[in-house]
Order: C-alpha cells, then sequence, then structure tokens
C-alpha cells in the first residue's frame, strides 16, 4: 500500500519523560569522570546553537559531507536502486536536527516517504514542515525520540516499505567503538531485515583542526555547551552557575577521540532537588558533554560488520577527511 501524501508533516512525540532524564542525570553524575548523555544538550536553543556550529569557519564537517551528498547523490541512489529494485523506499534520518542534508538523497532517491528522528520536537518538525514545501511528492512524518533507545519505530503507513538509514554529521563517533556496535545493531533491529543504511564520517587528520571545529572562535561551541547547565536547572530545578564552568575540547590521542567537557573553575556545591542530593565540585573537576571519536575508513567498516553491516559503496573527499559509507544488512557484495 503506498502512503498517503501528508500536506502538512505530522509530530509523533516520543521524547524521554522526566523520569528519564533525572534517571540520565543521576547515573551521568555518578560516574567517573562525570559524563552526561549527548542527547541531554538538545533542547530546543541548543538544538539552535548546534544548526549556528555548523556554519562556524571553523566546523569543516558538514561542508564536507553537504558537498559529497550533492556530488555523490546520484551515485549512491544508483547503488540502492541496484540492490532495492523497484520497491517503495522510506529514508529514515538518524538525529535529522534541522534536515539540512538529505535533500540531495531525496532528489536522487525519490522516496515515497521520510521520516526524521530527533530529540528536539520543536526543531524537527519545523524542519519537516520546512523541507516538505521543497519535496511535494514526498510523505514525511517527524518523530522525536531518543533514537538510541527507542524499541521499534512507530507503526506508521510511512514506514510500512523498504528502508534506508541516513545517518549523518559523524554522529557515530559520539559512541565509544563498543557502543558504535551496539547502536549499529539497534539500527538494524529498526529497520528491519535487508534494510540500507548511509553513514557520514569525519576521519583523523591535523589536531589543531579537529579541535578547533569543537571549539570555534565565536565560542558558539561553549554556549552550547553551557546550555546543558541552563537546561538542567530550568527542568530540574538544579542551581548550576554556568559561567562558574569553562569550556574546553581536546584531542584524546589514546582514544582516538576529541574530548568536549565543562571544567569547574571552583569549588563548589550543586543542588538537584528531584535526586534528593547535592553534588559537590572540585576546582578542575570535569563534567564530560560529549565525545567525538575519529575513525579511519577501514576502522568504519569493522564497526559496521561487527553489527551485521556490510560495505557496498564509500565516497570521499579529495583529501580524504570525510566519507559517506552505504552499508546493507547482511550482504557481501559491492555495487
Amino acid at each position: 500500500m503506498s502512503p498517503t501524501l501528508l500536506t502538512r508533516p505530522e509530530l509523533i512525540n516520543l521524547h524521554p519523560s522526566p523520569g528519564d532524564v533525572c534517571a540520565a542525570v543521576a547515573q551521568g553524575l555518578a560516574r567517573q569522570p562525570r559524563q552526561l548523555p549527548p542527547w541531554l544538550l538538545y533542547d530546543q536553543e541548543g538544538s539552535r546553537l548546534f544548526e549556528a556550529i555548523c556554519r562556524q569557519p571553523e566546523y569543516h564537517v558538514t561542508r564536507l559531507e553537504k558537498d559529497l551528498l550533492q556530488r555523490h547523490g546520484s551515485h549512491v541512489g544508483h547503488c540502492c536502486a541496484g540492490r532495492n529494485g523497484a520497491a517503495p523506499l522510506t529514508v529514515v534520518e538518524f538525529g535529522a536536527g534541522g534536515a539540512h542534508k538529505v535533500t540531495p538523497l531525496l532528489h536522487a532517491l525519490q522516496p515515497v516517504a521520510y521520516v526524521a528522528l530527533d530529540i528536539s520536537a520543536t526543531h524537527v518538525h519545523r524542519a519537516c514542515i520546512g523541507l516538505q514545501t521543497l519535496h511535494p511528492q514526498v510523505s514525511m512524518v517527524a518523530v522525536c525520540c531518543d533514537y538510541g533507545q527507542l524499541p521499534a519505530l512507530p507503526d506508521h503507513p510511512l514506514l510500512a516499505g523498504q528502508r534506508l538509514g541516513f545517518f549523518p554529521g559523524s554522529s557515530l563517533g559520539n559512541c565509544s567503538r563498543a557502543g558504535a556496535v551496539a547502536l549499529l545493531h539497534h539500527m538494524a533491529t529498526l529497520l528491519g531485515p535487508g534494510s540500507l543504511l548511509l553513514i557520514g564520517m569525519d576521519q583523523p587528520q591535523d589536531i589543531a583542526a579537529m579541535e578547533a571545529a569543537y571549539d570555534d572562535a565565536a565560542g558558539v561551541s561553549a554556549r552550547f555547551a553551557r546550555n546543558l547547565l541552563v537546561r538542567l536547572n530550568r527542568e530540574l530545578g538544579a542551581n548550576f552557575q554556568p559561567r562558574h564552568f569553562a569550556y574546553q575540547a581536546r584531542w584524546d590521542a589514546s582514544e582516538q577521540r576529541i574530548e568536549m567537557a565543562l571544567v569547574s573553575q571552583r569549588e563548589q556545591v550543586v543542588s538537584i532537588p528531584p535526586l534528593e542530593t547535592v553534588v559537590p565540585w572540585a576546582s578542575g573537576e570535569t563534567l564530560v558533554t560529549e565525545h567525538s571519536h575519529k575513525w579511519g575508513a577501514e576502522e568504519v567498516q569493522a564497526i559496521a560488520q561487527e553489527a551485521g553491516w556490510h560495505g557496498v559503496g564509500r565516497w570521499c573527499d579529495g583529501q580524504d577527511r570525510f566519507s559517506l559509507h552505504l552499508m546493507e544488512h547482511g550482504s557481501l557484495s559491492p555495487c
């Protein structure tokens, strides 16, 4: 059955409950070093600030990925058609944000549907409404969720066909290697047997350039990180003083990653009423906000294979700084 074209994309709101937020904060603050899950960064203001990060001159990831999608979207479409035949295709984007990158795929693939998954309800719904005007022939739905914890995709007619997952922005690098394997295995479960997955991945390069990408001169990355504390104050009644936390982004060669963190600038105590506790902070103590692992192409392929995905196509920029990897679950033959 072909899905009915929607004139205005609907929003399915599966946002984590306040109890889930409390549990994530309690678990993260109990870790050493303290570390909260990256999805907490993306409230409405956090999503806006991340869009601003992507426009900073130091942040090469978005520019390289958009260029690759523009230049090779038709090649990706040809590969997908060769493996998918004439079956109707639905594009499912993980962490869609403003949905600024998917247009070349929608042009090349001509899918019957586009489903955007993101943690910020307002942001992803607004993005789909704007995208619908550019692609009126493609039915769309926005799903607000933590896709890493989603037990199954919603039971919706737009998700009835064959699926191509789209995971841009090098977001797989937010996970450890073991976490990346687990996430890709989870995506295979969500997308279903025989699905395809297109992943965008930033690769190791000059350390200074990588650090600058996550600590721009305009300070947008720092505001993005501190907004996490503002969110916790608003939603949990905490009394963090964001000005007493400095932001840093450093390359950790032993772990192949940029580590982003807020660093307490003084001894202080923070109260978080729903947790019925106060949290002491020593001067210099860190709160890790996220990691961005940088893996070479062979390592990405190895990680994917552990989760049951096999590479069927790869495209990279001229300096091999960023790659698009097309994967098929269970396949062994390239395009």
